[in-house]
C-alpha cells in the first residue's frame, strides 16, 4: 500500500467517526452526571473528564429596615403571610397611669396589718423570749388597745349625736326608764289581745291520747278568761281528752289535711270568714303563745305597726331599709353621701 492509500484510508476512518463524536458530546453535555462505567457502551477509546460541582451561595435575606413614624401620621405595619398582627400604640406623654392601689394590710400598724401579723410577733415572743421580741409584742398590744379606745370614744359620740343610730331612743337601758316601758307594754299588750279577740278565735287541733294537748287545753283556758279568745277544739281521733276540758268539740272532717296539720297540738288563729294563720304545731307557754297571736295578727294586717312595737316595749321609729339597687356605687364609695342616701332611705315599718 502506497502513500496515498494510507493517507485515504485514514481520512475515511476520520470521517466515519466524527459524527459518532459529535453524537456522544451532545449526550455528554445533556447528561453530565453519568459517569464513565455506569454507561460503557459509548466505548474505551474516550477520556472522560467530570467538571468540578458548583457550590450554591446562600442568597443573602433582604434587609429589613424599621418603620418610619410620621408624628402627623399613625404607623402602617406590613403583615407577612404567616405574621400575626401586631397592634401598636403610643401613649402620650401626659397619660395619666393608673395608680394601684395600696394593699391595707401591707401597711404597717394598719387594723388589716396588725391582724395580721399579732399572732407571728406573740410566736415569736413565745419561742424567743428575749427583752426586745417580748417588748416588740407587748407595744403592738397597746397600739391595738388605743386604737380600739380611740374607735369607741368616737363611736359614743357619733351614736349619741344621732338619734337613727342611738338605741336608747327605741329601747331606755336604764332600769327605771326600762321598767316603764314594760309597764306600757304590757298594758297595751292586754289592750291589742282583747281587740283581736274581738274579732279572731284560736282553732285547736288535739288528740285524745297526745300527753301535749292535755297540758295545753288549761294554757287555752287561760286565753279564753283574760283576753276574751274563743277556742274551738277539733278531736282528730274523734275521742275527748281526759281532763274534760273541751268536751264540746268538733270532729275532723278534713280540715286538718286541708291545714297541713302533721302534729299535735296544732293551733291556728282564725278569723272569720277566712282567715287562718297558724301559730303552732306544738305546745307553748302562755307567754309565747300571746307573742305570737300579737305577730300574727300584725303581719296579716290586723293590728298597726306602731301598736305591736309598743307592746314589746319599743317605741316606734324609722327603720334603715333600703332597697336593692337604691344606692349606686359611687355613693358608696363616698361615706357623706352614704350617709345622706341611707337617712333619705329611712322610713317607718310598713310604710310604702
Amino acid at each position: 500500500m502506497n502513500h496515498y492509500c494510507a493517507h485515504g484510508l485514514l481520512l475515511t476512518i476520520i470521517v466515519l467517526v466524527l459524527p459518532v463524536g459529535l453524537v456522544w458530546s451532545a449526550e455528554s453535555e445533556s447528561d453530565i452526571s453519568v459517569s464513565y462505567f455506569a454507561d460503557k457502551q459509548r466505548g474505551w477509546f474516550w477520556y472522560e473528564v467530570l467538571p468540578e460541582p458548583v457550590e450554591k451561595k446562600p442568597v443573602p435575606a433582604p434587609e429589613t429596615k424599621p418603620p418610619k413614624f410620621d408624628s402627623d401620621k399613625k404607623p402602617e405595619v406590613t403583615l407577612g403571610i404567616n405574621q400575626p398582627p401586631v397592634q401598636t400604640s403610643i401613649m402620650p406623654e401626659n397619660a395619666i397611669k393608673p395608680v394601684t392601689p395600696i394593699d391595707p394590710a401591707s401597711q404597717p400598724l394598719s387594723s388589716a396589718w396588725l391582724r395580721k401579723n399579732m399572732e407571728n410577733y406573740l410566736n415569736k415572743a413565745i419561742d424567743e423570749p428575749s427583752q426586745e421580741n417580748v417588748a416588740a409584742f407587748y407595744y403592738l398590744q397597746r397600739v391595738m388597745m388605743d386604737k380600739a379606745e380611740r374607735f369607741t370614744n368616737a363611736a359614743r359620740y357619733v351614736v349619741m349625736s344621732d338619734p337613727q343610730l342611738d338605741e336608747t331612743v327605741r329601747r331606755p337601758v336604764a332600769t327605771y326608764a326600762a321598767n316603764e316601758a314594760n309597764h306600757q307594754a304590757s298594758v297595751m299588750a292586754d289592750k291589742v289581745l282583747k281587740s283581736i279577740a274581738s274579732q279572731a278565735g284560736i282553732l285547736f287541733f288535739f288528740r285524745s291520747d297526745c300527753r301535749y294537748c292535755h297540758v295545753q287545753a288549761p294554757v287555752l283556758s287561760m286565753l279564753e278568761n283574760a283576753y276574751g279568745f274563743k277556742i274551738y277544739p277539733v278531736s282528730l281521733d274523734g275521742l275527748a281528752m281526759p281532763n274534760g276540758l273541751f268536751s264540746p268539740f268538733k270532729l275532723d272532717q278534713g280540715q286538718a289535711a286541708l291545714l297541713g296539720v302533721t302534729q299535735t297540738p296544732a293551733l291556728f288563729l282564725m278569723k272569720p270568714p277566712k282567715q287562718i294563720v297558724p301559730l303552732s304545731q306544738g305546745a307553748l307557754s302562755l307567754e309565747e303563745l300571746t307573742s305570737r297571736v300579737l305577730l300574727a295578727a300584725k303581719e296579716s294586717g290586723w293590728i298597726a305597726d306602731s301598736q305591736y312595737q309598743t307592746t314589746q316595749g319599743v317605741r316606734s321609729t324609722p327603720m334603715l331599709l333600703p332597697t336593692t339597687g337604691s344606692i349606686n356605687p359611687v355613693t358608696a364609695q363616698d361615706p357623706a353621701l352614704l350617709i345622706q342616701a341611707l337617712q333619705q332611705s329611712a322610713k317607718f315599718e310598713g310604710q310604702p
